[in-house]
């Protein structure tokens, strides 16, 4: 067994995992009996007793569902402290792009958070409705969410195994680092273009919300994921660690840069999230969602203000804004 597994931040983080994945499946079993039982027209003490089953399931995957939220970024701190003790990793990102089953785990991680809060969306939709009419819905939305948990704690624990604290990792300036003449950015863009179109995405959003343009909304929070992420990573986050060529997206989660990351790329996921989860319940369920649009522009704001301090605070500490230093590929 690797060692590895013993480290104290890694086996609790693996034991609530697996906890909350029996919770989920005692949850999950109950649920496919109550698709096969549930009759709402039915006034029989069998539906009654379901009803009433049904909504102890709820409460239970409700708390399991925010636990999960609560999981991601003590899984990402839980690779912050280990990359100390794998020699080469700096940060989370050498950790995490060890092996194969790194970046997959990150992004099925993500997609959970996503269908967790469509389903708390929905949940909250069909309770408010008395007559639970996506009850169906949301329970076979659960179950597809239960398998992909499934493979997410496999994963987990494969991803830990599968770590070499022996071998030497990359670091985030070899993943992220600039070379001269390589354009990482997308589309081709240079950085004063992706900074524009930065503000003028989030522009459309705002505008897009309150003007209930749902599609134009869609539209904005989808070229926002790829320039949001590539502006901090090669524009914002430079001033975060006032370094012009240090691009990563995981060392500003650390406690030397007071752990800005969190609450930055936190309110940079909620406000995708809630944007297309507020979306979903208009367009789909024909509900309103104007809470979840406050929220998704709330959040967003906070990530553009907390981006837009960190330069504005450089700028007054030092009356300059940061220039990348060139760096050559050595053959």
């Amino acid at each position: 067994m690797n060692s590895l597994l013993l480290n104290t931040d890694i086996a609790i983080f693996l034991l609530g995992e697996f906890i909350l994945w029996v919770v989920l499946l005692i949850a999950f079993g109950v649920n496919l009996y109550l698709l096969k039982k549930w009759d709402f027209h039915s006034y029989t003490n069998l539906q009654y007793r379901i009803e009433k089953l049904a909504y102890l399931i709820m409460v239970i995957i409700i708390f399991s569902f925010l636990m999960k939220f609560i999981l991601l970024p003590y899984f990402v701190f839980t690779m912050d402290k280990i990359s100390d003790i794998v020699p080469g990793a700096m940060c989370s990102a050498g950790v995490i792009s060890f092996n194969a089953y790194g970046m997959k785990l990150f992004f099925i991680k993500m997609a959970i958070l996503l269908l967790l809060m469509i389903w708390l969306m929905i949940n909250h939709y069909d309770i408010e409705a008395k007559v639970y009419p996506w009850f169906r819905a949301k329970s076979w939305l659960f179950v597809f969410i239960f398998i992909l948990i499934t493979i997410e704690l496999y994963w987990d624990y494969a991803f830990f195994a599968d770590i070499d604290i022996h071998k030497v990792l990359n670091c985030c300036s070899t993943l992220y680092g600039l070379l001269e003449g390589v354009n990482p950015l997308p589309f081709g863009l240079d950085k004063r273009e992706i900074i524009i179109l930065f503000y003028m995405i989030y522009a459309m959003i705002i505008s897009s919300t309150f003007g209930k343009q749902n599609y134009i909304l869609l539209i904005g929070l989808i070229l926002f994921i790829p320039i949001g992420y590539y502006s901090v990573l090669y524009f914002f986050g430079t001033y975060i660690y006032e370094m012009p060529n240090h691009n990563c997206p995981f060392c500003m989660l650390q406690k030397d840069y007071y752990y800005i990351g969190y609450p930055l790329w936190g309110s940079f996921f909620g406000g995708v999230f809630l944007g297309i989860t507020a979306i979903l319940a208009e367009e789909r369920l024909k509900k309103d969602s104007k809470r979840l649009k406050y929220l998704m522009v709330l959040s967003f704001t906070i990530f553009v203000t907390i981006c837009t301090f960190f330069v504005l605070h450089y700028y007054y500490k030092n009356g300059v804004f940061l220039e990348p230093v060139k760096v050559e590929m050595v053959m």
